[in-house]
């Protein structure tokens, strides 16, 4: 892709969005030449021809640049395509709620959806419910390895149970792990034993425990049943798996620790990359990676409960009740692209935040790891937001003390370019794109640990040839001006002894500008919000309109 030919479509194609974008290389180096946005019913045809139209009309020189006699009619030219698509749901069957537990866990932490029983709290009916509803497509049953006392005649139970479901269903895909793997796997002889369909054995770690999910970033080998069910739920030009892959790339090419949180109409995912550190003389290795699709962290989902509707309802600064917010989220459900201005856009926003705060709890073994420096947003919801309102929608919902780098993939191209399997090729092109990929956000800076006061201290930006100081006011937000590509330093003295990455009263941050600014929170880590709502509305408002001129409320 980087050598011929000139020019190729980068597509995102998401669930409610699809977005476009056209790369060409420029002189002796590729650069984003437009992107846009449209609803996913649009036909993709339609979308790259508007796109293509619309840039070579504006710049006729382009054409000759990226040579598009050579690359035909524009629907013929070169694509990289990520898709999303809805998290498939699995259902786990156990023999006991220790195994249950245990597989789901695993299976929740590899990204599936998962509904769960056991034979040790439910019916044998209860079992077979879970497995034959309409959404489930995969099973995965177990029982320990070796079965003990009750165990041993559960694991039979289940074991026919397995073998019932496969004869009514026989287009689900079987697991099957622990001793039930063993007592299910085919025979070579031809013999019964996989009366249906063939089973996939999944391994099972005695070291893995439930509710934790080691990786690679621990020093660990990690979860073998974990790595199972993830290459199991891979699905080719998969668009989660492409933003993990391009912000690892990300991450050597800026020699950063990079995260990405991306938030889709279905699912939400989470990406850490930390760059290698060779030692001296050594070749570079791979970057180390942490990479978690969250299912339950999508905008909205098909079924809005009670606890999800809350939780925008505590995000929102549009003054709505319960029951009326839960029908204005059931219309952003079925029509994405309405009301993207006002009112909606507030309320968008709120389901990001809250749909953020669902990454986060889905993925807390994250906040063991070094504070990223460079903090990404990606998702077709943060397109009808202004640029300062994303930042704090950020600051709100990902809390840690210290200093971090805000950024937007504005024109969504990481999952596209992480569909190049050639690793080398990847940075080669991440490298050329790098000004162009992102649309900086700004620096957040949160420092934990201010005592209520007056004034905490003191702080002096140095930016170009000027200074500006201002007076650190515990609980609220400040704003200082910096451009996008302006670097400045930022002194800090407070009276008290805080954690800003480390413990002191004094510091000197390097931070860079972007749409918002720099922004000063010195707010409670974690954050507290009045239980009130009518007070947290008013509170949130006010935050908001400082960052988001343009909102009516």
């Amino acid at each position: 892709m980087t050598s011929d030919p000139r020019a190729f479509f980068a597509l995102d194609l998401g669930a409610a969005t699809t977005s476009a974008a056209l790369v060409g290389r420029v002189d002796g180096r590729w650069r984003l030449l437009g992107s846009t946005a449209f609803p996913a019913a649009i036909p993709v045809e339609s979308i790259i021809r508007h796109l293509a139209d619309g840039i070579l009309a504006a710049d006729p020189a382009l054409a000759w640049a990226i040579d598009t006699a050579a690359l035909g009619p524009v629907t013929t030219w070169p694509r990289l395509a990520a898709r999303s698509a809805a998290p498939a749901t699995v259902a786990v069957l156990a023999s006991s709620e220790e195994m249950r537990v245990r597989l789901a866990s695993a299976a929740a932490h590899a990204g599936w959806r998962v509904t769960s029983a056991s034979l040790e709290r439910d019916d044998p009916l209860g079992l077979m419910r879970i497995a034959l509803e309409r959404r489930t497509t995969t099973v995965l049953a177990g029982s320990a390895d070796p079965p003990a006392g009750a165990d041993r005649q559960r694991a039979t139970t289940l074991a026919a149970l397995v073998d019932a479901i496969a004869e009514r269903r026989p287009e689900l895909t079987v697991v099957v792990a622990g001793s039930l793997g063993v007592a299910a796997l085919p025979r070579t002889d031809g013999a019964p034993g996989s009366a249906v369909a063939e089973r996939l054995y999944a391994p099972i770690s005695a070291s893995a425990r439930a509710g934790t999910a080691p990786g690679p970033l621990d020093g660990e080998d990690g979860d073998p049943l974990r790595a199972f069910l993830e290459r199991l739920r891979a699905r080719p030009g998969d668009a989660a798996a492409g933003i993990a892959r391009a912000t690892a790339s990300l991450a050597t090419v800026l020699g950063r620790r990079v995260e990405t949180v991306a938030i889709g109409l279905e699912s939400g995912s989470r990406v850490y990359a930390r760059p290698p550190v060779p030692a001296e003389g050594d070749e570079p290795t791979a970057p180390i990676v942490r990479a978690t699709l969250v299912p339950d962290a999508g905008l909205v989902p098909e079924v809005l409960d009670d606890s999800y509707v809350d939780g925008v309802l505590a995000w929102s600064t549009v003054s709505l009740d319960r029951i009326r917010l839960r029908d204005r989220l059931r219309e952003l459900r079925r029509f994405p692209w309405g009301d993207a201005d006002g009112e909606g856009a507030a309320l968008r926003l709120a389901a990001a935040r809250a749909a953020l705060v669902r990454l986060v709890y889905g993925t807390l073994d994250y906040e063991r790891l070094a504070p990223p420096d460079l903090l990404v947003a990606t998702g077709g919801v943060f397109c009808s937001a202004p640029g300062p309102a994303i930042a704090l929608a950020l600051a709100d919902t990902l809390r840690r003390p210290g200093a971090c780098a805000l950024a937007i993939d504005h024109a969504r191209l990481l999952a596209p370019l992480g569909s190049i399997p050639n690793e080398g090729e990847r940075r080669r092109l991440i490298a050329d794109l790098a000004d162009d990929l992102l649309a900086p956000l700004g620096s957040v800076v949160s420092p934990q640990g201010l005592h209520a006061g007056r004034s905490a201290g003191r702080l002096t930006v140095h930016a170009g040839t000027g200074s500006s100081a201002l007076d650190l006011v515990p609980g609220g937000l400040q704003l200082v001006d910096l451009s996008p590509g302006q670097v400045a330093t930022a002194e800090f003295e407070f009276r008290d002894l805080v954690r800003l990455g480390t413990r002191g009263r004094h510091f000197s941050v390097e931070v860079g500008g972007g749409l918002g600014g720099l922004l000063v929170d010195l707010r409670d880590v974690p954050l507290r919000l009045p239980d009130r709502i009518e007070h947290r509305r008013e509170l949130l408002a006010a935050w908001q309109n400082a960052l988001w001129v343009t909102v009516d409320s």
